[in-house]
């Protein structure tokens, strides 16, 4: 299937996903898509087979993540696709580049409800960029080119297309298109001035750093322009890894379980330049940091979507622009400003906010983060789903480096093994560090087997306290002593690794986690830690016992 007059569809596919560069997919196979499958098996780009749709899905996601460039995942038509849509709705809320082709039935069955039809621009529409069905073979190289564009361009997100089985398995005459050429990003030279002067002019400025669009260059940038100006930079929600943390200008995440000092001073700013930011639920603490629509604070607006800016919140200024690009633009036009004591009173809140405050068991959570604080090298990368396990992370752990965090600010169970697969992966010389709660772990454990038939071996820290913490917490608070549809009966995840081929290590008390991870790291296999918590220990800040009846 070599020449290009003769081959088909899928080899034409093929082709075009090596001329945008990309080495790596993930997939469920199905035969809806088996064209693709036989354009793939001669390619020097590597197929990883997921377990779940929802899993390869995620590894394409946190692949988009790592790289800056479009995750490529291939799923089954039907119930493949619903699978994977958790994987597209994470790339959409977390400005993730990302390309999920999708199976379709043949053109010649549509709209009779065949076997797994679905319409994918009604089910996809709301959770992507862009949504399409390529029904000619020829066109390939155009809707890939398309798709590698859209993904990556303004905002960037996931892009699905639909591959009918005929188009797939048919003829096709074309040549792959070459990669992708995006616009700069940068922003005007007089916003850039604007944007320096009215932070100059700030009394008490703050700067809220997130979205998509950033690199490890535009980070260096970010404490350059931090420094300059002596900003107090707080991360929003899940992008804690732009600044290193032991930056004196950073102050903190702007995100759940705020540190009260840090949301009070973001209330207090008189100036807030949110810079990629989108500024939503999470990182407003439910909308109320800022006044909608119009905030009290002066809010400078740097995003790359246009249909972002005033979306929620009325900017006083607004730039359309990529983050990275433009932290880079004002770091190199950032002239020293005096110093600002408010912005070092904001670091010793943090600090302070760091300290480990004790939480019930014999073995604590607090202690497990303080140790991975303090024995992992710069470079890990730690990943998390969601669940009230992560507070505690979030809180102690310090980011030293651009894309040494990788967790959905979508708040998606399940994310972190997945995610720490294609971290691993992709940066096989560096420790790769999954933190997930028991209920978090088990929507993906299957996925372990991935990580055992890959020799990716991630070190994975699932925190068992039998039940789903994060909606206990809440049934405490608002129904006190009336659990009801949150406990869980867990197995042995250390003998559940050791049938995988893997190694399985049970630690019940605080004395025994060091030895377990050092065990784990050079153990040259996939590692489960099974930690034995407190179910009292719901959260940093809130224990059973503390709650009124």
């Amino acid at each position: 299937m070599t020449d290009s007059a003769t081959r088909h569809g899928g080899a034409l596919l093929t082709a075009c996903l090596v001329a945008q560069g990309v080495k790596r997919v993930f997939c469920i196979p199905g035969e809806s898509f088996l064209a693709a499958l036989d354009g793939l098996h001669d390619s020097a780009i590597d197929v990883v087979v997921a377990r779940q749709e929802g899993g390869a899905a995620m590894m394409a996601e946190a692949t988009g993540k790592l790289t800056g460039k479009p995750g490529v995942a291939f799923v089954t038509r039907g119930p493949g696709a619903t699978n994977a849509s958790a994987g597209v709705h994470i790339a959409f809320q977390d400005s993730t580049p990302m390309v999920l082709f999708v199976g379709q039935v043949a053109s010649d069955q549509r709209d009779r409800e065949a076997f797994q039809e679905v319409d994918y621009r009604a089910m996809f529409g709301p959770l992507a960029k862009w949504v399409a069905e390529i029904d000619r073979a020829d066109r390939i190289p155009e809707y890939v080119s398309h798709a590698f564009h859209v993904a990556r361009s303004g905002r960037p997100g996931p892009v699905v297309l639909a591959l009918p089985e005929d188009m797939l398995s048919g003829p096709a005459a074309g040549e792959a298109v070459p990669e992708a050429v995006l616009p700069s990003g940068k922003a005007a030279d007089d916003d850039i001035r604007e944007v320096l002067s009215r932070l100059n002019g700030a009394e008490n400025p703050m700067v809220i750093v997130g979205g998509g669009g950033w690199s490890a260059e535009a980070c260096t940038a970010l404490a350059s322009f931090a420094s300059a100006l002596d900003l107090p930079v707080g991360a929003s929600f899940r992008c804690q890894d732009y600044l290193d943390n032991r930056h004196p200008n950073y102050v903190g995440d702007v995100g759940i379980g705020i540190n009260p000092a840090l949301a009070q001073r973001v209330r207090d700013a008189d100036v807030i330049l949110s810079l990629g930011a989108r500024l939503g639920e999470m990182t407003t603490s439910g909308y109320t940091l800022l006044d909608v629509p119009v905030p009290r604070q002066s809010l400078i607006h740097i995003h790359a979507d246009p249909s972002e800016i005033g979306r929620v919140y009325r900017p006083d200024f607004a730039v359309v622009a990529q983050p990275g690009p433009a932290c880079i633009q004002l770091a190199a036009a950032a002239t020293p400003a005096p110093r600002r004591p408010a912005r070092a009173k904001a670091r010793s809140e943090y600090e302070t906010w760091q300290q480990l405050q004790e939480t019930p068991g014999a073995l604590k959570m607090e202690r497990v983060i303080g140790h991975l604080n303090d024995v992992l090298p710069d470079e890990a990368i730690l990943t998390n789903g969601a669940g009230n396990y992560s507070a505690w992370l979030h809180r102690y752990y310090r980011y030293r480096g651009w894309r040494t965090q990788l967790a959905p600010t979508s708040g998606s169970m399940g994310y972190g093994l997945p995610a720490a697969i294609a971290a691993k992966l992709q940066h096989p010389e560096r420790d790769v560090i999954c933190l997930a709660g028991d209920g978090c772990f088990q929507m993906v454990s299957q996925e372990f087997g991935t990580a055992c038939e890959q020799g990716a071996n991630v070190v994975v820290i699932v925190s068992d306290n039998g039940m789903y913490g994060t909606i206990r917490m809440h049934q405490q608070r608002h129904y006190p002593l009336r659990p009801s549809g949150t406990s869980l009966k867990n197995p042995d995840f250390a003998a559940l690794a050791e049938s995988h081929g893997g190694l399985g290590i049970p630690v019940s008390c605080d004395a025994e986690f060091p030895a377990a991870l050092e065990r784990a790291r050079s153990a040259g296999v996939p590692s489960i830690i099974h930690l034995k918590l407190d179910p009292k220990a719901l959260s940093p800040k809130m224990q059973l016992e503390e709650v009124p009846a």
